[in-house]
This record gives C-alpha cells, structure tokens and sequence, in this order.
C-alpha cells in the first residue's frame, strides 16, 4: 500500500503543511462546539471543503487528526506561558506569572480550553487519548513545582512539599476555570486576583 504523504518519512511540502494546518483548525473548532462524539472525519472534511479520502492522505485516521490538534493547542498554550514567566523578576513573580498566565490564556481561548477537557477528560471512550489520569502529563504541576523549589532555594518562599502545593494551585486554577466554563458570567479578572492572593498565602514566608 502507498504509503500516505502525512505519515510517511518523506517531508511533507508547502502545500501539504498548510492543508495539514487546516484540518487541525477545522477539527479545533468542530470539537469546541460540537464536542468530541460530534466532530467526526466527515465532518470535518466537510468543513475542510474536502472529500473523505483527501483528509486521510494527511492524517492516518481520527485520532491521529485528532492528536494532531492537541498538540497544536497545548503548543499555544506552553508559548503563552513561557512567554510571561520569562518576563518575570525573580522566582515569586514567576509563580504570580504563572497562575495569571495559565487563566489568562484560558479566558482568551475558550475553544482550545473545550479542545483539552474533551480529548483529554471526556469519558465517551473511542480513543486512546481519553484518560483522565492523562490531563497531568504536559509537565503542569512538574513545572509550577519546579519554579515553587527555585523560590525556597532563594530563600523567598517558606518551606512546604513543592510538589503537593503545585497541585493544590493547580487544582484551584482547574476548579475557577470549570466553573467559568458553565458559569461564563464569572468575573474572572476578580477570580485570577482571588487566586494569585490564594497562592501568594500558601508560598510566602511569614517571618
């Protein structure tokens, strides 16, 4: 069998990259609306202006497409982030840096925010990216841990497990965007304040 341009070791061209970038555009937001069940190839190759087969000579199948798009979205978000923790003055801001960062592109992208929890926390089953235990593995706690272990290093933050007050940081961050998600009335401008002072109680040293 011909092996397809998408999957195979051949580098694929101009043309190709920019339709492989389309259908990861077209499956982003067929997900944000429509849910993961919903967005199936068909559908997306109809919002592709495509035909079936066309969509897969690119991507191998559904949760190969379907991969593809959270990878795109999780790259997005881990450039905003950096971006923000680079501009940061010393270990305390960064952790500041971090948790307005994590809302604020949250609240900016909310079709990528619908894009993580389905792939990643929908419980309809079909592909192997669907496990909860999964929604930890892009380095989320390890890195806010790892930034909470530099301020106790520098002698800014006082003593605790780095690990267990990453996740309990991260944790409140997740709850505050869930209930954002159902309740977009939320001032969440209000709630990242609430949050930053919430995590600047839990770090900061008391003497």
């Amino acid at each position: 069998m011909t092996p397809r341009r998408g999957d195979g070791p051949a580098a694929p061209t101009f043309t190709e990259q920019a339709r492989r970038r389309q259908l990861v555009e077209c499956t982003i937001d067929l997900i944000s609306t429509r849910g993961y069940p919903g967005t199936s190839l068909s559908a997306i190759a109809e919002r592709a202006g495509l035909s079936k087969a066309a969509v897969l000579y690119h991507f191998a199948s559904k949760d190969n497409l379907t991969r593809a798009a959270l990878e795109q979205v999780m790259a997005e978000f881990g450039a905003y982030v950096t971006e923000r923790l680079a501009s940061a003055e010393g270990p305390r801001d960064a952790v500041v840096a971090y948790v307005r960062a994590m809302i604020g592109y949250q609240q900016a992208n909310r079709r990528h925010v619908r894009v993580i929890t389905e792939i990643l926390l929908d419980d309809h089953g079909g592909t192997t990216l669907k496990n909860p235990s999964s929604h930890d593995t892009n380095g989320r706690w390890q890195a806010l841990a790892a930034l909470l272990a530099e301020g106790q290093e520098a002698g800014v933050l006082r003593e605790f497990t780095p690990q267990t007050v990453a996740l309990a940081i991260g944790g409140a961050i997740d709850a505050v965007i869930a209930h954002w998600l159902v309740h977009p009335d939320l001032d969440l401008d209000a709630a990242t304040a609430e949050l930053v002072t919430f995590t600047l109680n839990a770090i900061d040293r008391r003497d």
